[in-house]
Order: C-alpha cells, then sequence, then structure tokens
C-alpha cells in the first residue's frame, strides 16, 4: 500500500468533469485506488464517490493506492490532480 496526499488546484474543485477524468484515469490501473478527505474515505473509480466527497479548490486529500501497479498509478493520479485534471 502507497498513499500521498495532494491538494486539489482546481478553481471549482472536484465537480462533473475533472471529477470524470480522475475516475477514467484510476481505472487504467488494477489496484484499489481510495482517497481520504477529512474522515471519509471515497472510491476513485466511482464517479458518484468522488463528487460526493464534496472536495473544494484548495482541500488535501490523501490517495491510497493498494495493488500490483499501486506504484504506477500513485504517480499518475497525483500528477493528474496537480496538473488540474484538464481544466
Amino acid at each position: 500500500m502507497v498513499s500521498q496526499k495532494v491538494t486539489v488546484k482546481n478553481p471549482t474543485g472536484l465537480h462533473l468533469r475533472p471529477a470524470g477524468i480522475l475516475c477514467k484515469e484510476a481505472m487504467q490501473f488494477k489496484s484499489h485506488i481510495t482517497f481520504r478527505y477529512r474522515e471519509n474515505t471515497a472510491n476513485a473509480k466511482s464517479v458518484l464517490s468522488v463528487l460526493g466527497a464534496c472536495i473544494k479548490s484548495g482541500d488535501e486529500i490523501e490517495l491510497v493506492c493498494e495493488g500490483e501497479d499501486e506504484q504506477e498509478a500513485l504517480a499518475a493520479l497525483v500528477n493528474a490532480i496537480e496538473n488540474g485534471l484538464g481544466e
């Protein structure tokens, strides 16, 4: 299991479009991928789960990847979030 904290930089947070991009990126990996925000844990491969976390700009989340390609998954997701998820 690997994890890393990352700050969401999107001006509007994780609304539908960036949440969809995050999920699409996460689904490319076999690992179980979740993220923690405050006391909540969300499945990074589920758009509804990501939207339900209500992540806003400037919020810090902790990505957690567990599985055979966990290192690659973590690096790719951190990179995608730091680059604004297409915004």
